[in-house]
């Protein structure tokens, strides 16, 4: 309990630097927008409790005894008030659609009427195109949901946002209940999967998830596997970002999809500070994430399972914690384009690679250095980057942390 401990305080130390403060209650809608600003449309599958909950909250990080269902419009503010890749946070419960992320609509519904509304959008959607996420650790639902609306806004993809939430509490001492909140989650996120592939308006379905998301999301997927005796060819793209899994696990996990399995696109970044601190958690185990794919046995394991790995470590992270690169312009651009194009992202897979590295390095003023790219479908490696280890960042991070929980700091982190 100490070395979690320990670690959580590090891990505040890390992102408080860049965060004054967490979201709360921000979901109550206003009535206008502002010139310029866009909306983004999502309907949401949780399996988080409404007891309890605010309205500005709409559903806590407790565990419900159903799937429920929420529709819910974000504004985001003229890109020239903004930083692409960013979340633009409220101060406050009411925010300036001017300058801030604000909520125009957060509407509960039955899964009738979910339902209803879903068949509406699909059918005006090009290629008719899922794109599902699921988030990661520490997220509460608002967070969750104001980040899925960047990460749509900013690929510019024209696709039906559908945000899979699980209950996460937001607090980074919950790291063991978050974990059992995925794997409670994992059959309901299946059974939206199965809805989704087997509903005749849906072209395609692309899977987005991040950190402890990527743990819920090969369950299901597994799940799916073994029912079916395959995953549904609908499900185009599968990408996982910074996965906080056990490399083993997915090796196994691998093996029960079978070889018969839409893209796997792994993005990784060796100076992920929450998955080497996530790594003390687990004894020592490397996270799937943090690997460095040019080494072995991954650059061989990859390569027979035929997986595109983007290695970020060189892209500048907009935080120290540098957990959520995927989320940057240049990345969440260049995976928007290739959806627009209906082409799967894992076709021509070099190819791919080498337009995720260009869009980096393109982008310096905005995403920072350029991407290293490793990509294993076939194998190519361009720009090989330089090995840094931050053990000696969490060394120096750790000497604070007793006064880090003697000062009550801890809760007042970002979710990753």
């Amino acid at each position: 309990m100490r070395l979690i401990a320990l670690i959580a305080a590090a891990l505040a130390a890390m992102t408080l630097a860049g965060c004054a403060g967490r979201p709360d209650g921000i979901l109550v809608p206003v009535a206008e927008t502002a010139p310029g600003a866009s909306k983004v449309e999502m309907l949401v599958a949780t399996t988080r409790s409404a007891q309890g909950a605010t309205p500005g909250e709409m559903f806590t990080g407790e565990r419900g005894q159903s799937v429920q269902f929420a529709d819910l419009t974000i504004s985001i503010p003229p890109d020239s008030a903004r930083k692409i890749g960013e979340v633009q946070w409220p101060s406050g419960k009411i925010g300036n659609p001017a300058t801030d992320f604000v909520t125009l609509k957060a509407e509960k519904l039955v899964p009738k009427e979910a339902a209803r509304r879903f068949s509406a959008r699909i059918k005006r959607t090009p290629h008719r195109q899922v794109l599902l996420f699921v988030h990661g650790y520490n997220t509460r639902f608002e967070e969750a949901v104001y980040r899925f609306a960047q990460i749509v806004h900013d690929s510019h993809a024209e696709v039906q946002p559908v945000l899979f939430t699980w209950p996460s509490r937001g607090q980074l001492l919950a790291y063991g209940y978050d974990r059992e909140s995925a794997n409670y989650s994992r059959d309901a996120l299946e059974s939206i999967l199965q809805i989704l592939a087997k509903d005749p308006n849906v072209g395609e379905i692309s899977i987005l998830a991040h950190s402890m998301g990527n743990w819920v999301t090969m369950e299901a997927l597994r799940q799916m596997a073994i029912r079916n005796k395959g995953l549904a060819p609908k499900i185009k793209n599968v990408m996982l970002a910074s996965p906080d899994v056990d490399p083993d696990v997915f090796r196994r996990q691998l093996a029960e999809i079978g070889p018969k399995r839409p893209p796997f696109i792994l993005f990784t970044s060796q100076d992920d500070a929450a998955l080497g601190l996530s790594k003390r958690v687990w004894g020592g185990l490397p996270r799937l994430g943090a690997v460095d794919p040019s080494k072995e046995p991954y650059k061989s394991e990859f390569a027979a399972e035929k997986l595109t790995v983007v290695d970020l470590t060189k892209v500048k992270a907009n935080n120290s914690i540098a957990h959520d690169k995927f989320a940057q312009s240049g990345v969440v651009n260049a995976i928007g384009a290739r959806l627009a194009s209906g082409q799967a992202l894992g076709d021509d897979g070099a190819s791919f690679g080498e337009t995720l590295g260009q869009v980096a390095t393109g982008a310096v003023s905005t995403v920072g250095t350029a991407a290293s790219i490793i990509v294993t479908a076939p194998v190519a490696i361009i720009d090989p980057r330089s090995r840094e280890a931050f053990g000696s960042q969490f060394n120096r991070l750790g000497a604070n942390a007793s006064n880090l929980l003697r000062s009550g700091t801890v809760e007042g982190a970002i979710p990753y």
